[in-house]
């Protein structure tokens, strides 16, 4: 008796065994390894590529002599010691150069700005992570374990010296804060999430437009949506405005229904004069549009852009005029105006909107009508 249940039992754990081998056979390094090791070679040089991310997180910067050194030492102890992918990104940045700013100047051309502090250098960035999508749960754990951790390489008390950028502020600022959490935290205190900065923007951009804007411009005569352009030069903008206060609400939407209607007749008088105009509505404005252009402009040797001479003659024809102000002995710009609807101080080239591909298939769209 004893041996046929013995008999019994065996045949029902060599059927459990026999049942459960495929299964551990697929994977079997899973019961081995507990979790997957970085890899982490001092021979190596660890650069940031188009293959990480696309979200990541910022963990330090450097710059000035060393900065290369302590980068890599991070990189590694970062790898080794707490088991997290991480990269070196070099940047270079150029503060030396002049920038157009807004508005124009006296002469009505555009107005030129410097950098209070003029300098040009490299920062060395270390950013951590493999993330595909911003609300992977992994990152925010990630995160939290590199605003705590210390590594000795960032230690100043060990090395003496630091290239880690703003390290002095940040660290007064560790101190003063009232918040028990954020004084715990170690060098890498003010870590975020960023995104691979070698990825273009494109990238990171919804495709198509938000499907209550594509409704409100898809029937319009001339909605901007139907320019075939790439670019068209924004030559009015009409805004609503915003409230946090459910007693201003019906303000918010006359506002925004002034804008909308404002545009809509500037479009139609520009288009009685012959001229290629378009409109275009979204939640906070609207704006009129001239002109349909493949491109704005050539890119220059020194890294700047000459204008399409078109786009420029439409950005003069529709910009402000100098003319006499009341009470003042010189010339003022004032906005040019069309049957008492102005336009914009400063004409700007714009993208032209596109509807997405999918949106023409919803029930509702031109083609289930």
């Amino acid at each position: 008796m004893l041996q046929r249940i013995f008999s019994v039992g065996l045949l029902a754990v060599l059927s459990f065994v026999a049942m459960a081998v495929p299964a551990l056979a697929a994977k079997p390094w899973e019961l081995l390894i507990p979790f997957k090791r970085v890899d982490a070679d001092a021979g190596k040089e660890y650069r940031l590529t188009e293959n990480q991310g696309p979200w990541m997180i910022m963990a330090s910067s450097f710059a000035g002599p060393g900065a290369d050194q302590q980068a890599q030492n991070l990189v590694l102890e970062l790898r080794k010691k707490y088991n997290i992918e991480a990269y070196i990104h070099r940047q270079t940045f150029d503060f030396t150069d002049p920038v157009v700013g807004l508005g124009v100047n006296r002469y009505g051309g555009p107005k030129l700005m410097r950098h209070a502090n003029a300098a040009k250098f490299d920062e060395i960035a270390v950013l951590t992570g493999n993330f595909e999508d911003v609300n992977d749960p992994r990152l925010e754990k990630t995160l939290g374990e590199i605003k705590n951790a210390r590594p000795d390489c960032l230690d100043i008390a060990k090395n003496k010296t630091t290239t880690q950028r703003f390290i002095g502020l940040r660290e007064l600022q560790r101190r003063l804060t009232p918040d028990p959490d954020k004084k715990q935290q170690g060098p890498m205190g003010n870590a975020f999430v960023t995104r691979n900065p070698l990825l273009p923007q494109e990238y990171f951009v919804p495709k198509g437009l938000d499907p209550f804007v594509e409704n409100m411009n898809r029937d319009l005569e001339y909605s901007l949506l139907r320019n075939r352009g790439q670019y068209s030069v924004r030559v009015a903008v009409f805004r609503g405005a915003s409230t946090m206060k459910p007693s201003e609400a019906n303000k918010l939407t006359n506002k925004l229904e002034d804008a909308e209607v404002k545009a809509h007749e500037l479009t139609k008088l520009l288009r009685k004069q012959g001229v290629e105009a378009y409109e275009f509505h979204d939640r906070y404005e609207s704006i009129v549009t001239v002109g349909s252009f493949d491109s704005i402009g050539s890119k220059q040797p020194d890294g700047t852009t000459e204008l399409n001479p078109a786009v420029h003659r439409l950005m003069q024809e529709y910009g402000p005029k100098q003319q006499a102000l009341p009470g003042q002995a010189g010339l003022g710009l004032v906005p040019r105006a069309l049957n008492g609807i102005s336009f914009d101080i400063q004409p700007m080239p714009v993208q032209v909107p596109r509807a997405s591909i999918a949106a023409a298939y919803r029930p509702g769209s031109p083609l289930f009508r």
